[in-house]
Parts: C-alpha cells; sequence; structure tokens
C-alpha cells in the first residue's frame, strides 16, 4: 500500500488539484451571480439581440438604431409569449390546484370500497388490520396530495415571485443594448490591451467551449421541444383538461435529474386505475412509455452528435454540481463538462496530470487523436 501511495501521490495531487480548481470557479460564479444577477442575464440577452442587429448593422443602419430595433423586437417577443402563454399556463395551474382535494377525496373513497369488498369475500379478514390498510391508504394519498399541493404551490409562488427577475431581466435588456452598441469598442480594447495568454485562452474557450454550449442548449431545447410537443398533441387528442399546464409541466421535468415525466404520469395513472377509468389510464400509459422511449433513442444520439458527451457523464456531473451549488450549479454544469473534454482532446489533461507511466500502455489522459497526443507529448518533454 505505501509503494502505491508512493507511486501515485503526483497523480493524486493533479487531480486534487484539478478538481479544487473546478469547484473554486462554481463557487466562485454561483457568489458572482447572486450579486450580479443581471449582468450575466445581459450577456444571454446580448447574444440573442447582437446577430439581427448586426445584419440591419450590414444592410446601412446605424449600430445604434439596429440595436434599438433588435432589442424591440425581442421584448416583444418576450411579452407576447408572457401575456399570451403565461397567462393560459397560470390560469390552468390554479385549476389543477383547486382539483387536488377532490382527487385525494376520490382516492380515499375508492380505497376504503376496495377494503370494503375485500372484508365481505374475506370473512376471516381483522377487522383490526382493515382499519389499518384504511389508514395506511389515507396516509399516502394525502401524502402524495400534499407533495403535488406544494409542486404547484412551488410553480404558483414562482411566478408570484417573478417580480425580483422581471426587475433583473429589465436591467439585463438595458445593459445587453448597451454592449451591443459598444460592442467593437470592446473587442479592440480587449484586442490592444489584454495580454497575448488571456487572448489566446479566450479564443480556445470561444472555439471549443462556447460551441459546445451552444450545442448542448440547443440538443436540450430539442428533446423538450420533442416531449412537450407529444404530450400536448395526445393530451389535447384525449380531450384532458388543463393540457398545454401538463405538458408544460412534463417538458419541466424532463429535464431535470432524477424526476422524469414519470413523477407526473405514474401517480396519474395509478389513480386513474384506481377510480375505473381503465381506457384513459391505459392511453396515458402508452403516452408514458412512448415519450420515454423516444427520449431515451434520441438523448444519446442528439446529445452525443451535437457536443460528444455521453448523457450518464453530463447527467452524473448535473446531479453533482446540483448537491453541492443548486440551480446555479446545475447551469454551469454543462459547462464545465464542455470545458474539461475539450481540455482532454487537447491534450491538456494528459499534460497537466502527471502518473507513473510503467503502470500504462497508454496514459489514461492521452487524447485519441494521434496529432493531439502527439502534440501533448512534445509539450511534455
Amino acid at each position: 500500500m505505501i509503494e502505491w501511495y508512493k507511486k501515485y501521490w503526483r497523480t493524486a495531487f493533479d487531480i486534487a488539484v484539478l478538481a479544487f480548481t473546478v469547484w473554486l470557479v462554481m463557487y466562485v460564479f454561483s457568489f458572482l451571480y447572486r450579486i450580479a444577477a443581471p449582468v450575466f442575464l445581459s450577456f444571454l440577452v446580448f447574444l440573442i439581440i447582437e446577430p439581427p442587429a448586426r445584419r440591419l448593422h450590414r444592410l446601412g443602419m446605424r449600430k445604434s438604431v439596429a440595436s434599438a430595433v433588435s432589442t424591440l423586437m425581442f421584448i416583444l417577443v418576450i411579452l407576447a409569449v408572457l401575456v399570451g402563454i403565461g397567462y393560459i399556463f397560470a390560469w390552468q395551474i390554479g385549476e389543477l390546484q383547486k382539483s387536488l382535494p377532490g382527487i385525494q377525496a376520490t382516492v380515499q373513497e375508492k380505497a376504503a370500497s376496495l377494503t370494503a369488498v375485500l372484508q365481505e369475500r374475506l370473512e376471516t379478514l381483522d377487522p383490526a388490520l382493515t382499519d389499518k390498510v384504511n389508514e395506511a391508504i389515507a396516509y399516502v394519498t394525502a401524502l402524495f396530495s400534499r407533495l403535488a399541493a406544494t409542486f404547484l404551490n412551488w410553480f404558483v409562488s414562482l411566478f408570484s415571485s417573478l417580480s425580483t427577475f422581471i426587475v433583473q431581466f429589465v436591467i439585463a435588456i438595458v445593459l445587453a443594448y448597451f454592449l451591443s452598441v459598444e460592442i467593437d469598442s470592446w473587442k479592440k480594447i480587449a484586442s490592444e490591451r489584454s495580454p497575448k495568454s488571456l487572448q489566446r485562452a479566450f479564443a480556445f474557450l470561444r472555439e471549443h467551449v462556447f460551441r459546445g454550449i451552444a450545442a448542448y442548449l440547443k440538443a436540450q431545447a430539442t428533446l423538450i421541444g420533442i416531449t412537450f410537443a407529444i404530450i400536448l398533441a395526445v393530451l389535447s387528442a384525449l380531450g384532458i383538461p388543463n393540457a398545454l399546464a401538463i405538458a408544460v409541466i412534463a417538458g419541466i421535468l424532463d429535464v431535470l435529474p432524477l424526476l422524469g415525466i414519470g413523477t407526473l404520469f405514474v401517480p396519474w395513472i395509478g389513480y386513474l386505475f384506481l377510480t375505473g377509468e381503465t381506457s384513459l389510464a391505459l392511453w396515458l400509459t402508452g403516452l408514458f412509455v412512448v415519450v420515454s422511449g423516444v427520449r431515451q433513442i434520441l438523448e444519446p444520439r442528439i446529445t452525443g452528435q451535437k457536443i460528444g458527451v455521453s448523457a450518464f457523464t453530463m447527467l452524473s456531473f448535473m446531479i453533482i454540481s446540483l448537491s453541492l451549488f443548486g440551480v446555479v450549479g446545475l447551469v454551469l454544469a454543462p459547462v464545465l463538462v464542455i470545458l474539461l473534454k475539450a481540455c482532454y482532446e487537447h491534450g491538456y489533461l494528459h499534460r497537466w496530470i502527471r502518473f507513473p507511466k510503467e503502470d500504462f500502455a497508454v496514459s489514461p489522459f492521452q487524447p485519441t487523436d494521434a496529432s493531439a497526443s502527439g502534440n501533448g507529448d512534445a509539450r511534455r518533454e
């Protein structure tokens, strides 16, 4: 064991330094986001409004006017979404909240009737056992009802607490407008006065990380859109009330780690079987199976083709990041995974992490690309 420690202590130290660096980056980012959220949001808005503004500027429009037109178009789209879909969604969520007490009462009533039928058919059934079964069923249904109410209340509180986010978002739009107007001067200052090492690092991030992040977001948006469209179409065809709200909730659950649409569909299907709505329960079971199957088939292909990172690796990193840093960590996790992948592919991990070469025929951190690995070995030497 001591010999093993002597052989691998450098490797363990290098990995620990790399892990600490990743943790420090995430901690600093989460801290900065808490104190300067509008600034970070402004970069996101800038990425949306800048392409149209640049195109209008190339057509002969002044950059300030082009940025103003692009920003106005962005605001109009946001308002249309909030006023239209947002109102319908909030109303349907309220209707779902009102139906929860009736659902709980129906489940308890059905459970009591089933227990009574069993007691009639099995005369040897102990009445005390029947009471315990009824109490257990009542407890479970009340628990599911509380969880559903808490979940819906979270959605309602999310909408009701949007005032702070709206203020931050308005500030972010203003900042994004000024950044769009002044972007050329900022680029000039950065190219003339920033260190060359920093410029090379930013060029590496722009080429290999930012594009990967955009590809990851497109992949997730595609998967969520497919889930949302299938569920909304089928629920609307079945005549389910509040179909839009249910489809939105399913889309959100579909992208969250450890949850998935089963969190919504499994209790719903169980309730329908219990209340005797077998036909609808079978339809929803088929919908659940189809959506889950489509997700399992498309996710590795779409995510893998877009960014080259397995779904297992991305999901594991997101779960760990969510546990350590909350929602900010969940957002930042894909960025760091893509960054580590780029560092691996270009031989940086091979150069940064020392290892006992006599124990390996091929370095565990050596990229598969022969040219990249050759460059890494040359730089190491």
